[in-house]
């Protein structure tokens, strides 16, 4: 047996069984009422008659009071058939009593019926006696002035009525409760349906892979069982928006641990790399170290200290970058001032061009507004200066490096754009990361190697200061792109200026 079946037909059996018995205790609660009002209504008209009888009776016995075995008065006319009547003395003894039969003259009743008529006083009340070969008898006793009559009535068709009214009234419940029955099954039913496809629900998610990380696809309570206006609905949006939860719950946990596998794998790459890095030095330190030692000729001295000095250098630089990186890494406050764009890069292209006299460098500036920025003005200097010395180190001689700063829309921003060889397409994803060179691809104007941290620091101060990098690279043109937030609004300017052409 399935799961929704064992739960629907649990509930819509307990359900079917608590409304039928309420229906059942309705029904029997107005069945019984009907039956009391009813008796109560015919009994009330059969004492009525009872009384005419009994006060016609003593109204004619009244006339002879010394005749007190005198039932003549039976005989008279207006006496219903089955009447009975007796003559009573001051103990209540039955002195005489007869019945009035169906056109035969009044028939004297038995000892045995007789004694069932005993000890009835004449006080007016009504009796119910059952008559030995009569049946059951309405019967009250009147006295005037030592005339004593008992007189009753039978109760046949009273008792024939109301147990015809009990018949009908059981055959009409029994109707009543079957339809009630077939109807609230079907109600049940149907109001139940959505709670089975609720636990169907339940049962497939319970079966999913959920600790293997399976987060998607899980089943959800179709839309037409998770009306509001019900409760079984309501159990059914529940569900879902339960159901829900737990996707997004697994996703998350599935993108952190995502997220601190490719940590881990950054950790290791970037640990070998930077192994690698300083060993490279280390090795050239220490064997030119060790040639000095030695005293051999094969190297000059103030070469050898040359070269170690050189990669002593090397060394320092790269503990500083992998420093400064980690410190960005940890959230380290940066010094904050206003810091004037265009004068840093202004800087930064006047340094560049020194370093690099081979390149065309220029600068434009596209001014909507005061180019100032709250940041960490070396820091900052240093994101153009890396910018630059890609361009410079990575393309050829002759090329065109333009810086251009420009405000707009409460950014400021850098760019700076070179007409080489451009960055191949499979490396662009990676290239602000760690110890990510492009070598093979854009030509170098130097036989040094670069540590490949350049584009990593450059696009960590720029996060740093709330601002975002971005590339883009094709053969022929090259962008990088800085966007931070401005602190100021002046008036709008455009300049372009070429260090080449103001120098010379």
């Amino acid at each position: 047996m399935s799961v929704r079946r064992l739960v629907g037909g649990s509930l819509r059996t307990r359900l079917l069984l608590f409304i039928t018995a309420v229906l059942v205790a309705v029904c029997a609660a107005m069945a019984l009422t009907t039956v009391f009002v009813q008796r109560a209504y015919l009994l009330g008209n059969l004492d009525d008659r009872v009384t005419d009888a009994a006060e016609r009776s003593l109204g004619v016995a009244s006339l002879h009071p010394e005749l007190t075995g005198d039932l003549t008065f039976l005989s008279e006319s207006g006496h219903p058939a089955g009447t009975l009547a007796a003559r009573l003395d001051a103990d209540g003894t039955v002195l005489a009593a007869a019945t009035v039969g169906q056109d035969t003259p009044p028939q004297n009743l038995t000892h045995a019926q007789t004694s069932a008529l005993s000890g009835i006083a004449t006080d007016g009340s009504f009796h119910t006696r059952t008559v030995p070969g009569l049946g059951t008898y309405r019967i009250t006793a009147l006295d005037d002035h030592g005339v004593r009559v008992l007189t009753g009535l039978p109760m046949g068709d009273v008792q024939e009525m109301i147990s015809g009214l009990v018949v009908v009234e059981a055959v009409v419940a029994a109707l009543g409760l079957t339809a009630a029955g077939c109807v609230c099954a079907v109600v049940i039913r149907r109001q139940l349906r959505p709670l089975g496809r609720v636990a169907a629900t339940a049962v497939e998610v319970s079966r999913a892979p959920l600790c293997k990380g399976e987060v998607t696809g899980l089943t959800r309570v179709p839309e037409r069982h998770t009306d509001p206006g019900s409760e079984a609905g309501q159990v059914g949006a529940a569900l879902n928006r339960m159901i829900d939860h737990v996707e997004s719950s697994l996703a998350e946990r599935r993108r952190s641990e995502e997220r601190v596998r490719r940590s881990e794998e950054r950790m290791r790459r970037f640990l070998a790399d930077a192994s690698h890095e300083l060993r490279t030095p280390l090795a050239s330190i220490a064997g030119y170290a060790e040639l000095m030692n030695r005293g051999t000729d094969r190297v000059e001295p103030g070469l050898a200290w040359r070269r170690v000095t050189a990669e002593s250098a090397r060394m320092t630089g790269l503990v500083e970058d992998l420093l400064l990186l980690a410190r960005l890494d940890e959230g380290r406050p940066l010094e904050s001032a206003e810091v004037d764009l265009a004068a840093l890069v202004a800087e930064a292209v006047w340094d560049a061009r020194a370093a690099g006299g081979g390149h065309d460098w220029e600068l434009e500036l596209r001014l909507d507004a005061s180019p100032l920025v709250l940041g960490d003005q070396a820091r900052l200097h240093q994101v153009v200066a890396n910018l630059l010395a890609n361009a410079r180190v990575h393309t050829p001689v002759g090329t065109r490096v333009v810086a251009m700063v420009e405000t707009r829309d409460g950014l400021g921003t850098i760019r700076v754009r070179d007409d080489g060889p451009g960055i191949p397409p499979d490396l662009l994803p990676t290239v602000f990361e760690r110890f990510t060179r492009a070598d093979a691809s854009r030509a170098r104007a130097t036989t040094g190697t670069g540590s490949g941290l350049g584009l990593a620091i450059v696009a960590a101060i720029t996060a740093a200061h709330g601002g975002r990098i971005d590339v883009h690279s094709e053969p022929g043109r090259t962008e990088f792109t800085v966007e931070l937030p401005l602190t100021g609004d002046l008036g709008a300017d455009t300049l372009t200026w070429s260090p080449r052409a103001s120098l010379l």
